[in-house]
This record gives C-alpha cells, sequence and structure tokens, in this order.
C-alpha cells in the first residue's frame, strides 16, 4: 500500500477493523497500542475519507438454504449502450446476484449469483437474467466448493 496519508498505525487499525468489525474503541486501542482518544480520532477519519466503506455481517449461505453458488457470464447485444445502464439498475436491485463486474474481453458482466438449488439457479437464468433488456448470452459456472472467501485487503503495517 503506497499511499502516504496513511501511516502504520492506519494500517494496523484497518487490519484490526478487517479481522473484528465490531470491536469496541477500547479493544481497537489496546490492540494497536495507541491511547482511545486517537484511536477514535484516527477510525473516524479513515471512515470520513472513505476508506472504510461500511461494517457487515457475512452470513452462512448454505445455513440460510443458499446451496448454489455460481459465476455467470453475461454478454450484452453490441450496440444497445442504453441497455447497460439499465442492465446495471436491474443488477442492482436484485438480491440474488452478491456482486457484479464489468470485465474486459469477449463478455461484458461476471455476476456472483446465491441460489437455493440447481433449479432455482436454472429459473433465474431462464426467467430474469435472459429476459432483461440487452442480455444476449449467458454462459454459468457452478461453484463446486468455496476454498477461499474473504473481502480483507492485503494490507502491510
Amino acid at each position: 500500500m503506497q499511499n502516504p496519508a496513511f501511516d502504520r498505525i492506519d494500517l494496523r487499525i484497518l487490519a484490526v477493523l478487517q479481522e473484528h468489525g465490531r470491536v469496541s474503541n477500547l479493544e481497537l486501542a489496546e490492540a494497536i497500542k495507541l491511547s482511545p482518544a486517537q484511536t477514535l480520532r484516527r477510525h473516524r477519519r479513515l471512515e470520513e475519507m472513505g476508506v472504510i466503506k461500511r461494517y457487515e455481517t457475512r452470513l452462512d449461505a448454505e445455513s440460510l438454504g443458499f446451496g448454489v453458488v455460481a459465476f455467470i457470464q453475461v454478454t450484452m447485444e453490441r450496440g444497445h449502450v442504453r441497455d447497460l445502464l439499465k442492465f446495471q439498475e436491474l443488477v442492482a436491485k436484485m438480491g440474488q446476484i452478491q456482486e457484479c463486474f464489468s470485465v474486459t474481453g469477449d463478455i461484458d458482466y461476471v455476476l456472483k449469483v446465491v441460489a437455493r438449488d440447481l433449479k432455482g439457479l436454472s429459473q433465474f437464468l431462464l426467467d430474469t437474467l435472459m429476459r432483461m433488456p440487452g442480455v444476449s448470452r449467458v454462459q454459468s459456472i457452478v461453484c463446486l466448493d468455496e476454498i477461499k472467501g474473504t473481502t480483507a485487503m492485503p494490507l502491510e503495517a
């Protein structure tokens, strides 16, 4: 991380928060060996800078009945620029789509989708995704097992 706006203390704060998002200010101060007042000031500064985007709880998909994770490659019809924005707006509203990336190459988007089962994934693909404006082709890759799943950034303190 080469941003001069962050010193070693900032990076330690971020590292602790990535591992323990619900840590109290006192616990955070103890972990980074700084006073609680200084820790709070630095923590708030990182939030205000937008380095910390949000706090969230990661739920276990399988425990909630979502047994299928798939990565969907979406190719849009060429020359339909207006459909791209509509597609992005619709994707943003769909709870089954956990992540969406605009990518380079022969495809336009890669989606991470959860479904209760393969039938549910099939229904989502046929009844929803393939009927969206501008979508010309979809290809799905069903995940067999998650080897690593994290949102943590590689920080060096």
